[in-house]
């Protein structure tokens, strides 16, 4: 039911959080931001990447070089469209938002990986003036999802990743 809500208010965003979809390169609203601040995932909120690893890498998405945390992304094999590729998902809500090459910059004498990500599966805020709601969750059903909604399966329920209803899809094209 609340991919369904995501499906109405923001289609485009459905199609590459839901369905696996990619943005045409270098038409995403990040893919040129300079600015300082948390990536989050549009759909649920959860924090995914740092400012401070975004590099150019001439891609055409916005490029980092490691997630905030380990566990805030999970990697999944992707072979679809002929290729063999690492897609990256939120791991809070299962949302799939680019794929990881081990094509990135050099740092400390090693090359870094590429998590390539799609700019509308990201939501850039401020910590210090940004109050934007928390993704998706924040409105569905009219109700604030707060840090305090940490019952077991929240998020699983509401975007499929648990024994709820809420779909998920495969992230397949």
């Amino acid at each position: 039911m609340h991919d369904d809500i995501l499906k109405k208010e923001n289609p485009e965003l459905y199609r590459v959080a839901r369905e696996g979809g990619t943005e045409p390169a270098f038409t995403g609203e990040y893919v040129h931001t300079k600015e300082d601040g948390m990536y989050h995932c549009a759909v649920c909120g959860a924090p995914l990447f740092s400012s401070e690893t975004k590099f150019d890498s001439g891609s055409g998405w916005p490029s980092f070089t490691d997630p905030t945390l380990k566990d805030a992304v999970k990697l999944l094999d992707d072979d679809s469209h002929g290729m063999r590729r690492t897609e990256v998902r939120c791991a809070k809500c299962d949302a799939h938002l680019g794929h990881v090459f081990p094509d990135g910059p050099k740092k400390e004498g090693k090359v870094c990986d590429r998590y390539c990500i799609n700019s509308i599966s990201l939501d850039l805020r401020n910590n210090d003036t940004d109050t934007k709601p928390e993704g998706i969750g924040s409105y569905i059903g009219g109700e604030s999802v707060t840090d305090t909604d940490k019952s077991p399966g929240f998020f699983d329920g509401l975007f499929g990743g648990g024994d709820g209803d809420g779909g998920g899809g495969d992230g397949g094209d």
